[in-house]
């Protein structure tokens, strides 16, 4: 079996290829379609069985790991950068080098249980592509929206820049509302897409904008994913930190995920907390009952929502607040 590593960054690619065990030379290639297609090439040169394992980079690696999925012969391995970086911990690497950690990643690869990634449908790579730009302009749009702010607050600013900084912002705003009804547009063509997102906007608080942005995350994600792993994918599980008899802190969530659905999810949560009925009770609960923080009841109300949508997908069952939380019965007097 061939075992191979590549480490990506933006612009390279740095590939390591174990045969019997014994690490070849490290090659480079353009992190691009065409140094992609040389990749998938010289691999499938090779006997046997290849097995590929890559870190999951931010969007650096999507189209690389898509490519490698389509290719006759090989299998790819996506792992979590923190699971690469204890593992050449572990390795008790001394030195830190591209192509030293595309050798960890193949032997990461040869000796770790292999999960092969599984490529998502084509529609759901280009909504979640359309996506994750529609959060990145809607980032933009504050930040240009905090220095039309400063900008005003000072008679010294020129008129003419006041008038460009108003233009760029409707230009973002034109742009924003562009993508947001081609996401639509790419939900309504496939049934999947389509009946996930009339089930999850069925949650009071989840509307068209926050739907197109949780669902092109989460309808990526293997099929057989339970609930616990998408929490843990979204780095909200718990983190506790407890040593010996001195060391204690308080539990938070770990923050080792998908940033996307976190910020996906945090808004819903809010609105939710205040006017979904159930969700308020369990919301309150947690800070009258439980004693926690109004950010830390937001992060378990995200936490729970993520559960629920989980449930509601699976069973194809619209949203229930009696089964997310039981609101206490209050009698009379």
């Amino acid at each position: 079996m061939n075992t191979v590593g590549i480490d990506v960054s933006c612009k390279e690619l740095v590939v390591v290829v174990m045969v019997n065990g014994k690490a070849r030379k490290a090659k480079s290639f353009d992190n691009t379609p065409l140094g992609h297609q040389s990749i998938i090439q010289s691999l499938t040169k090779l006997k046997g069985e290849t097995k590929v394992c890559i870190e999951a980079t931010g969007i650096y690696h999507f189209d690389l790991a898509v490519a490698l999925s389509r290719a006759d012969g090989i299998e790819v391995m996506v792992i979590n950068p923190k699971a690469a970086h204890n593992f050449a911990k572990a390795l008790m690497t001394r030195s830190k080098t591209d192509a030293i950690d595309a050798e960890n990643l193949a032997i990461y690869a040869e000796r770790m249980p292999f999960e092969a990634w599984e490529r998502p449908a084509d529609e759901c790579i280009s909504l979640r592509a359309t996506a994750r730009r529609i959060a990145a302009l809607s980032k933009q749009k504050t930040q240009t929206k905090n220095q039309l702010h400063a900008l005003e607050s000072t008679v010294e600013t020129p008129v003419l820049v006041i008038e460009q900084t108003e233009q760029l912002i409707d230009i973002l705003d034109a742009q924003i509302k562009t993508l947001r009804d081609s996401a639509l547009n790419i939900i309504h063509q496939n049934e999947d897409l389509k009946q996930a997102h009339s089930l999850i906007t069925g949650i009071k608080g989840i509307a068209q904008a926050s739907a197109v942005q949780i669902l092109s995350e989460l309808m990526i994600l293997p099929k057989d994913m339970t609930a616990r792993q998408w929490v843990a994918h979204a780095g909200l599980d718990p983190r506790i930190f407890d040593s010996g008899s001195s060391v204690s802190k308080k539990p938070r969530i770990s923050k080792v995920g998908n940033k996307y659905i976190r910020q996906a999810l945090y808004m819903p949560a809010l609105v939710a907390s205040r006017f979904e009925p159930n969700i308020q009770g369990y919301y309150h609960h947690l800070i009258e009952d439980n004693g926690l923080k109004k950010v830390q009841a937001v992060c378990a109300v995200m936490r729970k929502l993520l559960h629920a949508i989980h449930g509601m997908l699976r069973t194809n069952k619209k949203f229930d607040g009696a089964r997310f939380y039981t609101l206490p019965i209050t009698i009379n007097a």
